[in-house]
C-alpha cells in the first residue's frame, strides 16, 4: 500500500479543526503541517513537505503565493470561498463538498487558470525597452503614446520601469499618483482588473491615459509577473494601443534570483506579452555599444531599433549612415529609426511637463517619433490580427 499523500493546512479560523479532521479520517491522505499563516505554507510547500495545500481566503494571499505553491509542485484547494469569491477569482478550485475527493484531484488533474476578464480586447501593444545608461527610453514611450493618441487611437500609456520610473516626472503628474503598483498589487488579490484601470489610470490628454510608475524604486516587489498577467487582458480591453515604458536589461550576474519575485520580472513580462519592441539606444560610441550587446542577447522576434540623439558630433558628417552601417555590422540590424537631436525641444518639453507636441509641434524630434509611431503601431495591430502558429 502507497504511503498517504501529504497535506498542508493553512486555514484561519474555527474551520481549521474540522478540515484537518476531514483529510486525515481520509486512508489516503494525512495532514503534515498545520500552518499559522499563509507564509509558513508557502515554505513548507517549497520544501517539498507536502502533495496539497488546504487553504482559506486571507490578508496576503495572491497571486504571487498561488504561484509559489504550484512552482513548488504542489496543488491547491481552497475552503470557505462561495461562487465568485477572492479564492476562485486567484484560479483556486474550492471545496463545496467532499474536501477529501477534491485534495485527491488537485493531485491528479491540472491547475485551474486564473479567471481572467470576460472581455480581453485586441489593442495592440508596444514596449518601449533598449539600452541602460539613459538614451531617452521614457522620451520615445511618452511621445510615442501621444502621438498614437493624436492619430485617433485611445491609448494607455504604463510606467513599467522598476529600477527608475519617471513618465510621471515627463508629464508633470503628482509622484504620489498610486498607479501601476496599486492596480497589480489588487489585481494579484484578485479583483477586477478593468475597474482598477478605470480607478487608477490618469487621463492626461484627449485619448490618452497614464498608469505611473512607482513611487520609490524599492517597490518594485509589488509588481510582480502574476499581477501583471491579470492586467494585460483588461489594457487590451480598455485602449487601442499600449505602450509600455521598460527598463534597461538587467545584469543576470549582478544578483543571483532566488524563488522569490525578480526585480526584472516586470521587464520580461512586457516583452513576452508586446507585439512589436522597440529598442532604444543613444547616439554615442558607448551607447552604440550597449545597445549591440543588448541587441545579441535578446532571444525574441527582432524588435525596432531607434537610436536616438543623433548627430555629426559623435557620429560623423552622415550620423544616420554611420549608426546604420555600426549596427549592420556589428548586430545584423537591416534597418534603424534615426531620432535626431533636439536639445531645446526636449528642455522645452521637460520643462512644463508637456509632450513634444505641445512644447515644440514643428521640432525635428517630434516629427521623426510621430513617423516611427505610424508605423509602429501598425506594424502591432498586424501582429495582434495575425493567427497564432500552430506547431507539432
Amino acid at each position: 500500500m502507497s504511503a498517504p499523500l501529504g497535506v498542508i493546512v493553512a486555514v484561519r479560523g474555527e474551520a481549521e479543526a474540522a478540515v484537518v479532521a476531514e483529510v486525515d479520517a481520509h486512508p489516503r491522505l494525512t495532514v503534515v503541517r498545520r500552518c499559522a499563516d499563509l507564509a509558513e505554507a508557502v515554505a513548507v510547500a517549497r520544501a517539498g513537505l507536502g502533495a496539497v495545500v488546504v487553504l482559506s481566503a486571507q490578508p496576503h494571499l495572491d497571486a504571487d503565493a498561488v504561484a509559489a505553491i504550484r512552482a513548488a509542485g504542489a496543488g491547491i484547494v481552497g475552503v470557505g470561498g462561495g461562487p465568485g469569491s477572492r479564492l476562485e477569482a486567484l484560479g483556486i478550485a474550492v471545496a463545496r463538498s467532499a474536501l477529501a475527493e477534491a485534495v485527491l484531484a488537485a493531485v491528479s488533474g491540472p491547475a485551474p487558470e486564473f479567471v481572467a476578464p470576460p472581455e480581453r480586447g485586441t489593442a495592440a501593444m508596444v514596449a518601449v525597452w533598449g539600452s541602460g545608461g539613459a538614451p531617452g527610453r521614457t522620451t520615445v514611450a511618452v511621445n510615442l503614446a501621444a502621438e498614437a493618441a493624436l492619430a485617433g487611437h485611445r491609448t494607455i500609456l504604463v510606467d513599467l520601469d522598476t529600477y527608475g520610473a519617471s513618465v510621471a516626472t515627463a508629464l508633470g503628474l503628482a509622484d504620489e499618483a498610486p498607479g501601476i503598483a496599486a492596480a497589480a498589487r489588487a489585481a494579484a488579490r484578485g479583483e477586477d482588473a478593468g475597474a482598477l484601470l478605470d480607478r487608477h489610470a490618469l487621463e492626461v490628454a484627449p485619448r490618452l491615459r497614464v498608469l505611473t510608475g512607482l513611487t520609490r524604486a524599492a517597490r518594485w516587489p509589488e509588481v510582480t509577473a502574476p499581477g501583471l498577467e491579470r492586467l494585460w487582458p483588461a489594457l487590451r480591453a480598455a485602449a487601442d494601443v499600449v505602450v509600455l515604458d521598460l527598463a534597461a536589461p538587467a545584469d543576470a550576474g549582478a544578483s543571483p534570483q532566488g524563488p522569490g519575485p525578480r526585480r526584472d520580472g516586470a521587464t520580461l513580462a512586457g516583452l513576452a506579452e508586446a507585439d512589436v519592441v522597440i529598442a532604444v539606444g543613444g547616439a554615442e560610441p558607448h551607447q552604440l555599444v550597449r545597445l549591440v550587446h543588448v541587441l545579441l542577447d535578446h532571444d525574441g522576434p527582432t524588435p525596432v531599433v531607434a537610436v536616438n540623439r543623433i548627430r555629426a558630433a559623435v557620429a560623423g558628417p552622415r550620423p544616420e549612415d554611420a549608426i546604420a552601417a555600426a549596427l549592420g555590422r556589428h548586430a545584423g540590424v537591416t534597418e534603424v529609426w534615426p531620432l535626431p537631436w533636439d536639445l531645446r525641444a526636449c528642455d522645452a518639453a521637460a520643462r512644463d511637463g508637456r509632450t513634444l507636441a505641445e512644447a515644440a509641434p514643428r521640432s525635428p524630434l517630434r516629427r521623426a517619433i510621430a513617423s516611427m509611431a505610424e508605423v509602429v503601431v501598425a506594424a502591432a495591430r498586424a501582429a495582434r490580427d495575425a493567427p497564432a502558429t500552430v506547431t507539432d
